[in-house]
């Protein structure tokens, strides 16, 4: 009985010795997640603020890329700015920043992005001629359209589609091996009807800037076609949630009542409605 309790004690402290001699088991990487992109990927306007980021980016600890990587467990690094457009991918946008495409390396795996509305200032350049159309011709049915034409529309397929182009493709170069979401803007206004108070635009300029939108949203759709990227359109979830809709329904704020300190731009309903896209787009 001795001899087999001895050797059963030996024969424990071996495996205790073979045990503590075999490396660590390492703990999982978590996934690496880069946000890029402009206001609408940096969530401005809602709050909290994402800390640690320079106070100009407004960057929110709620917006859609902080749920996806929250909700999936991933490792996000966020560098998105509000105000960004292509060319802020590759330089510093103000001081305190680096380019955005700083933040890429091969051992990212999902990388998402919004961009395009401010390349050419497209987004604020057309509301504000809109505006200030309605103000100078008031009672015209569509003075925007008639001072501008197609020189918006214009601009998005000779500058802002190359350009998103050329910085997707640039994208995969510099993360090989990361999947590539762009996501594209969510309405900001309905097809048809008046959307003033809120949006003070005459009532023939609507579906002008409607049609405008749908215009960039197409550009980046087939950005993302030419460089094997996948997009996210928002285009049928958002119907009917525009900045004309009412409190609890809309997914952006309008221009003028809004509920968040930066108008025309997602609320906390259109950040987690634009990760929810997401989220189906990583599954898929």
């Amino acid at each position: 009985m001795r001899t087999r309790t001895k050797r059963a004690g030996l024969g424990i402290v071996a495996a205790v010795v073979v045990a503590l001699a075999m490396p660590p088991t390492a703990a999982a990487s978590p996934i690496e997640h880069v946000n890029l992109g402009d206001s609408f990927s940096a969530g401005n306007g809602v709050l909290p603020l994402a800390p640690g980021i320079p106070s100009r980016c407004l960057q929110s600890e709620q917006n859609f890329a902080h749920i996806v990587a929250r909700e999936q467990g991933y490792g996000l690094t966020d560098v998105s700015c509000g105000g960004a457009a292509t060319d802020d991918f590759y330089a510093p946008q103000f001081e305190g920043t680096r380019a955005q495409f700083d933040a890429l390396s091969p051992s990212a795996d999902v990388v998402t992005l919004m961009i395009g509305g401010n390349d050419n200032s497209l987004f604020s350049g057309a509301i504000a001629a809109c505006v200030s159309a309605l103000v100078t011709h008031a009672g015209a049915f569509d003075p925007c359209e008639q001072q501008n034409g197609s020189s918006f529309d214009d601009k998005i397929v000779d500058s802002t589609l190359p350009s998103v182009r050329q910085a997707l493709r640039d994208i995969h170069t510099r993360a090989p091996g990361a999947r590539v979401i762009v996501i594209g803007y969510p309405w900001l206004i309905p097809a048809t009807s008046t959307c003033a108070p809120q949006v003070p635009v005459a009532l023939g300029d609507v579906p002008y800037l409607r049609n405008l939108q749908t215009t960039l949203n197409e550009a980046i759709r087939q950005a993302a076609a030419d460089t094997d990227t996948t997009f996210v359109d928002m285009s049928v979830v958002s119907e009917g949630h525009d900045a004309c809709q009412p409190v609890g329904v809309r997914w952006v704020e309008p221009l003028l009542f809004a509920d968040q300190f930066v108008p025309l731009h997602p609320n906390a309903l259109g950040e987690s409605a634009i990760a929810a896209e997401v989220t189906k787009a990583l599954a898929a």
